[in-house]
């Protein structure tokens, strides 16, 4: 038992020395609000990755009430931001423009679509607003790129 307790000791405190707490705080929004909206967006997917089911336009009309541009249009779009916004955001790979894009998606299903639903739209916009301004820190592929790692 003290050799798994050390083993565990060891590799915590090499990988504690190597990224702050921050970074893995990082990483951890970035994967929790990337899951949510990339199984969202994959829920509106048909038979192809990029190709809006059968259902979505008549939900974008008759259940959001979008009325002022084509359902269809803003089922597609939808479907292109939950699937590329999450997959930049879990990468860290251009996850600012992702977290600015899902917060702006965020804000549009607030004043929109789900106006009562403001704690869960809250809760991400409190992931996503961070994740925004100070990046995807150091677990993160932007961060390999910019060759910032040790």
């Amino acid at each position: 038992m003290d050799a798994i307790v050390k083993f565990v000791k060891k590799t915590f405190d090499s990988v504690q020395g190597f990224f702050e707490p921050v970074d893995y705080l990082k990483l951890w929004f970035r994967l929790w609000v990337g899951q949510i909206f990339y199984l969202s967006g994959r829920s509106k997917a048909g038979e192809n990755f990029f190709e809006i089911n059968d259902f979505q336009g008549t939900l974008f009309e008759e259940e959001y009430g979008i009325s002022f541009v084509d359902p269809e249009l803003m089922a597609q779009l939808a479907l292109y931001a939950e699937t590329l916004f999450p997959l930049m955001i879990i990468a860290g790979l251009g996850a600012r423009i992702g977290a600015a894009g899902l917060l702006a998606m965020t804000l549009f299903i607030q004043l929109f679509i789900y106006p009562g639903h403001f704690i869960e739209h809250a809760t991400w916009m409190a992931v996503l607003i961070p994740l925004m301004l100070f990046g995807a820190g150091k677990i993160s592929l932007d961060h390999i790129i910019s060759g910032k790692l040790k």
